[in-house]
């Protein structure tokens, strides 16, 4: 325990201290504000009272930008380009050890293996649910900002609703983050990691989805690929749009439920994974 905890530390240090990590979840958190409010705003702004903006009536518009709605939006984009940005965050922290060196030195000198991966695991967990709350407390300092311009109510989500999108965003990005982790491990690297992983969340997956249109038995596999699941989990928020075009990646196939199950199973794969391949493969 006490090896998990100096690694977890250690891990978060690094973590505190290397560009690049500020670099994707500041890129994350501007990706947010502008496709969930600015671009949104601008098209209420200069639409017509009455007629769509941005595909939706300008009154709907008006009430997902609103305090209250936070939850649902800023879940929306988390499905795919989100998830794609923490892919690539969780490829780097993994493949970048290979690559410096530091692996190497951690897995002959530190701590026990079990040790020093479970503390990236848990050190990457802790960016995600910071990095969500995060999100959470911006997008509502805007969305009042915008309320308060419009003349609108500045009332909050209710608290059950708000830690459910704090529940549903931490699950879609820890599964995509740790991903990504597993890709770096298999890779031995950053590079090829990255590559890969933005190849299956962008092409891929959606690739298939569209085949399983047309050969019905791959939809059994497709219902349960994780950007399935966690476009899913994403659709089952929408509320105030739900009759309007969905983001990209976000998906009604599977049920909240079932959405977090499948989730689930791929967080405890991803991180066996990892473990696994880190522990019994490379033999430094």
């Amino acid at each position: 325990m006490n090896d998990l905890l100096a690694s977890t530390r250690a891990e978060l240090l690094r973590l505190r201290t290397w560009p690049a990590f500020w670099i994707v979840l500041g890129t994350w958190i501007l990706l947010n504000l502008t496709f969930a409010y600015l671009f949104n705003y601008l098209a209420y702004t200069s639409g017509d009272s009455g007629r769509m903006s941005n595909g939706q009536p300008r009154d709907v518009l008006l009430q997902l930008m609103l305090p209250a709605a936070v939850p649902e939006v800023f879940t929306q984009g988390m499905a795919m380009f989100g998830g794609a940005l923490m892919l690539v965050l969780g490829a780097l922290v993994i493949g970048s050890g290979y690559g410096w060196g530091s692996w190497k030195t951690v897995l002959t000198q530190g701590p026990s293996r079990v040790a020093a991966v479970g503390g990236v695991v848990i050190a990457l967990a802790v960016t995600v649910v910071a990095l969500v709350i995060a999100a959470f407390v911006i997008d509502t300092g805007v969305a009042a900002l915008i309320a308060a311009t419009e003349g609108q109510s500045l009332a909050l989500p209710a608290p059950q609703q708000a830690a459910l999108g704090i529940g549903v965003g931490s699950a879609i990005l820890g599964m995509w983050t740790l991903a990504g982790a597993l890709i770096g491990a298999i890779a031995r690297g950053p590079a090829l990691a990255v590559g890969l992983g933005l190849v299956w969340v962008l092409v891929v997956e959606n690739l298939l989805r569209g085949v399983a249109g047309i050969f019905e038995p791959i939809e059994i596999l497709t219902d349960y690929l994780p950007g399935t699941a966690a476009g899913s989990l994403a659709g089952s928020m929408r509320t105030v749009g739900g009759g309007g075009p969905a983001t990209p990646g976000v998906l009604d196939v599977l049920g909240r439920t079932e959405s977090l199950l499948v989730l689930s199973a791929y967080l405890v794969i991803f991180v066996a994974g990892t473990v696994w391949l880190i522990r019994r493969r490379d033999m430094i």
